[in-house]
């Protein structure tokens, strides 16, 4: 691959629902720009970006592939990034290091919940882009039902430049609006004729025509004051003002084609290269000196400081682990130190390489708007700023989404916990989307990802790269066990069986602290009764038979426990006859103090358009929530709830049912509350159940 300079550069992050055709569309770019000899297909797990084994089976994009093209003297790095939920974190990093992005919109289902979430993406990261209407070869499509939807949905300044000759099968052509051609494809679309528009499509075009050059004129007011006065605006004039008004997000052009067919390939790459935004068109990136506040900025140059971003990580089988970055400033040489600003270490930088899906093209250096990659650093992952060492910078961190379902996560085969844990570790470092810890009160190893699809994927490849099967359970949820009213009671261990014997003898008052006080033992024996040294040991005694709860087998809290009287045997007292006196005496005073269950009580915040409000809160309250409030957004609605968290396992999955995946929520803990007594019965007889089979 030749040397390209910084305003030679394109970085664009193909985006849609999944399903729209991205996958197709960098493979058909890639062979229109000659950059692979043969056109792949999802179908046949053959293209260039879908290479890893679980995207082949199940014919989707799981995480973001690059695949660089050149085309007319420019180097344009393609982004297939992932069109389904489950995967968005991959979304979130591409777009932070692209330039613009192009969106597929499917010509026969058009605009869908995806194209919505990101499109919003899009916005937030304020990228130029433009739309791809595909799949026009297709039985029911209907390019001008799809514009209306995107023009519906994200404004009058979505703008086609194009529109299909013939639909359905018939499909074989587009008319140029800038041109005022017809654009008639060759069968195998990697040509196409330049033809008078035929006249049936005549008027059609010319009003079409009209309206884009007022909407190009807008964007320059040199060309306004031309169109006002009724002066005809040239092409190369036409093509400037689309160029000026998509970089300032106020024109967005529509083209579109098919493109398992080859069709609408080469129009899309020209406007790509003319009207997209060069790493020199962006402003410059802003990032901070390690520990210092105040902002500070880095220019697209190669005159500037290194600096770098890491925005994904991936685990080569044969080379170990890959880091992509996106240089902002400066160049980065193969055989070279570079400074990891976050961990404040040195690392060694040996071969670096363009991808361009699994395969690697070696680079000498990697230039100031380019992305590259390299293998075996040591200390460097997603979210890390690389940078010279004597001019450092930080860039923010990738905000990527929390998960939003959890899992226990249990080997199928006693001994294969190292296997599993050592699997684990190689999937977070790849995909900060994904979570695991574990919870110290279940003793369960929680997997946590964004949807069942995430961790079905993380299951089957610790099958295939470390040959170890796991199931994945609804988690135990961490109950408690606390009191209601306050009881005393004897305690009495008194063993004997020739020679020394065992003797324990203590009285407990046993009584509820308010929720959240925990635990608190109060020594008030008077006069020796029970002997200093046993007291720490009677102490014990209560602690671990509060671990061991009183009904279901769940901790106890929220008690104060007082020791207040008791006896000792000089020879046979012990410090384990007075623990078991002590456990036996709060067992014994649990059972008179009305014991109940406390269940976590999660704070959840809904976010969803306002047309589902009345479903999702007649949901909440089926599960047992307390709306909280609500906070108006712009054309969305925040619920806050408080729900617990045994109602909340599956809500993610049904969620996005309820909303076709429109809402989202987050969830934190809030505070532990008593269980209905119908459900607390469920919980208890489950318990007991448990512990009869174990039995």
């Amino acid at each position: 691959m030749k040397n390209f300079k910084t305003e030679q550069i394109r970085n664009v992050a193909l985006i849609s629902h999944g399903g729209a055709g991205k996958t197709s569309l960098a493979e058909a770019l890639l062979f229109t720009s000659g950059a692979i000899n043969r056109l792949g297909k999802v179908e046949a797990g053959n293209t260039t970006t879908d290479f890893d084994a679980d995207e082949v089976k199940r014919q989707i994009t799981i995480g973001t592939s690059l695949a660089p093209l050149e085309w007319k003297d420019t180097k344009v790095n393609l982004m297939d990034t992932p069109g389904y939920f489950d995967f968005i974190g991959e979304v979130q990093a591409s777009l932070r290091v692209a330039d613009s992005a192009v969106v597929t919109v499917c010509g026969v289902s058009g605009v869908e919940v995806g194209t919505e979430k990101v499109w919003a993406y899009a916005d937030q990261y304020k990228l130029p882009r433009l739309v791809f209407i595909n799949k026009l070869n297709r039985e029911n499509a209907n390019f001008n039902t799809a514009l209306g939807q995107l023009r519906q949905f994200f404004g009058l300044h979505v703008f086609p430049l194009q529109f299909p000759i013939g639909q359905e099968e018939s499909f074989k052509g587009v008319v140029d609006l800038v041109k005022m051609k017809a654009l008639i494809f060759a069968d195998d679309g990697l040509s196409f004729k330049e033809e008078d528009i035929p006249g049936d499509l005549l008027s059609q075009a010319e009003e079409l025509r009209e309206q884009l050059v007022e909407a190009a004129a807008e964007s320059d007011d040199t060309l306004m004051e031309k169109y006002l006065e009724e002066e005809k605006l040239s092409d190369e004039e036409v093509q400037l003002a689309l160029r000026k008004g998509t970089l300032q997000g106020k024109i967005i052009p529509v083209l579109c084609g098919a493109v398992t067919l080859n069709y609408g390939m080469q129009p899309l790459l020209d406007l790509i290269v003319t009207a997209l935004p060069s790493p020199a068109d962006r402003p410059p990136v802003m990032g901070n000196l390690p520990g210092e506040e105040g902002e500070i900025s880095r220019e697209a140059s190669i005159n500037e400081p290194f600096s770098a971003l890491v925005f994904k990580t991936q685990a080569d089988p044969y080379v170990g682990r890959i880091n992509y970055f996106r240089v902002y400033s400066g160049s980065i040489k193969a055989d070279s130190q570079i400074y990891n600003v976050n961990n404040d270490k040195m690392e060694r930088i040996g071969n670096i390489f363009f991808m361009r899906g699994k395969n690697q093209v070696q680079a000498t250096e990697v230039i100031a708007g380019d992305i590259g990659a390299v293998a075996k650093l040591a200390v460097t992952s997603t979210g890390d700023t690389l940078a010279d060492k004597a001019n450092p910078i930080i860039f923010p961190p990738i905000q990527f989404p929390a998960p939003v379902i959890s899992f226990a996560l249990e080997p199928k085969t006693r001994g294969d916990e190292e296997k599993v844990s050592a699997g684990l570790s190689r999937f977070i470092e790849e995909d900060p989307t994904f979570r695991v810890g574990r919870n110290t009160e279940t003793k369960q190893l929680i997997a946590s990802g964004m949807g069942d699809m995430h961790l079905d994927v993380i299951v089957e490849r610790l099958a295939k790269k470390y040959g170890v099967e796991v199931n994945l359970k609804t988690p135990r949820v961490p109950y408690k066990e606390t009191i209601r009213r306050g009881a005393k009671k004897e305690g009495k261990y008194k063993k004997q069986s020739g020679g020394r014997g065992q003797y324990g003898h203590v009285f407990l008052d046993v009584n509820p602290l308010p929720r959240g006080e925990g635990f608190v033992f109060e020594d008030k024996i008077v006069g020796g009764v029970v002997p200093r040294q046993y007291i720490p040991a009677a102490e014990k005694g209560v602690v671990e038979a509060m671990e061991e709860g009183g009904l279901a087998g769940y901790p106890m809290v929220d008690l104060r426990v007082t020791l207040y009287d008791g006896s000792y045997h000089n020879v046979d007292s012990s410090e384990m006859a007075f623990k078991i006196a002590a456990a036996m005496a709060l067992r014994g005073a649990v059972d008179q103090a009305d014991a109940v269950l406390l269940e976590p009580i999660m704070d959840v915040e809904v976010t969803v358009p306002e047309n589902y409000m009345g479903d999702i809160m007649g949901d909440l309250n089926s599960r047992r929530g307390r709306i909280q409030g609500m906070v108006p957004g712009e054309g969305l609605q925040t619920i806050k709830a408080q729900v617990p968290m045994s109602e909340m396992f599956s809500y993610s999955i049904e969620l996005r049912s309820m909303t076709q995946g429109r809402a989202y929520f987050t969830m934190d803990f809030s505070h532990y509350d008593e269980m209905p007594q119908p459900e607390m019965e469920k919980v208890i007889a489950a318990a007991k159940a448990e512990k009869e089979e174990k039995s």
